[in-house]
């Protein structure tokens, strides 16, 4: 008997669980406080369904990180489940087969099956983090840990988005709408753009770095894109390379920043930002940019 597709059985999963009633509305300020951690998993259900609340995918995946750091099996399922769907953002099979093992940990049969239609045996090599759609993280109390960071004197120091990004028009609405399915903030993408191309999607560098996000024709093939010269393709092939920087790096924004203009072999070879005068002006800008 032919066995069901991953869709077929994550379309199962969804059906078999009852829809729980609808909530009262509440802030999520004051559910998020809870030590409860059947209760902050059954508000995470709510946020995430929208069950009597605004739909927030956020605020759901920081009341499941918080109820399973208490020991909620559920809760180790549904992020799980989230980032096996691509809820929020692309799917990542590595990343849900981490939460569903932990929730197979704790004998529950879902997880199992979820594990065994994935093709993951044995303890998963990624680590069962709580990503958030912007690229954040949330930690065990549910707050938000932000993964971008650069070693400033005195050590190494959180970098806050703080400003927005003035860009307008038809590119800037494009990123803002495309960063959240590579877990993006999207005055990062833009940050970036302005640094490359200035927004012109025709620009051509002597290296032959082409398009909004000045990729290299290797980067380009590497990242899917058959036109570099088609503005969704190159943005969506510059933000898969950022998002890939991002996990190699674990967040380090100076390194990513460094390893996009020269790449990541250059830093590596380095040990940090290579010494190259236009990599190290490259880098002071964006982060400027951005706070």
């Amino acid at each position: 008997m032919p066995q069901p597709s991953l869709l077929a059985t994550l379309l199962l999963a969804l059906a078999a669980g009852s829809a729980a009633p609808p909530a009262v509305a509440t802030s999520f300020e004051s559910v998020i406080k809870s030590g409860n951690a059947r209760e902050l998993a059954r508000w995470g259900r709510r946020f995430e369904h929208g069950e009597g609340v605004d739909r927030d995918i956020d605020h759901a995946i920081r009341l499941y990180c918080k109820a399973a750091a208490r020991g909620d099996a559920a809760a180790h399922y549904h992020l799980g489940w989230i980032y096996a769907v691509g809820r929020a953002g692309a799917r990542d099979e590595a990343l849900a087969a981490a939460w569903f093992y932990r929730a197979a940990q704790k004998n529950d049969p879902h997880a199992k099956r979820m594990l065994e239609r994935l093709g993951h045996e044995g303890k998963p090599r990624q680590a069962a983090v709580c990503l958030l759609s912007d690229g954040g993280r949330a930690n065990a109390d549910g707050g938000i840990v932000q993964p971008m960071r650069y070693a400033g004197r005195g050590g190494t120091t959180p970098v806050s988005i703080t400003r927005e990004h003035p860009a307008k028009g038809r590119v800037a609405r494009m990123v803002r709408r495309l960063a959240p399915e590579y877990r993006l903030n999207p005055n990062l993408v833009l940050a970036v753009i302005e640094a490359e191309s200035n927004f012109n999607p025709r620009a051509r560098s002597p290296k032959n770095a082409q398009g909004l996000m000045q990729l290299i024709p290797e980067t380009a093939e590497r990242f899917g894109v058959g036109d570099v010269w088609d503005p969704e393709q190159n943005v969506r092939g510059g933000m898969a390379y950022l998002r890939w920087l991002m996990r190699y790096f674990d967040g380090d924004l100076e390194l990513v920043l460094a390893a996009y203009n020269a790449g990541e072999g250059a830093v590596e070879r380095h040990g940090g930002i290579p010494p190259y005068a236009e990599t190290q002006a490259y880098v002071r800008r964006i982060i400027s940019r951005l706070n």
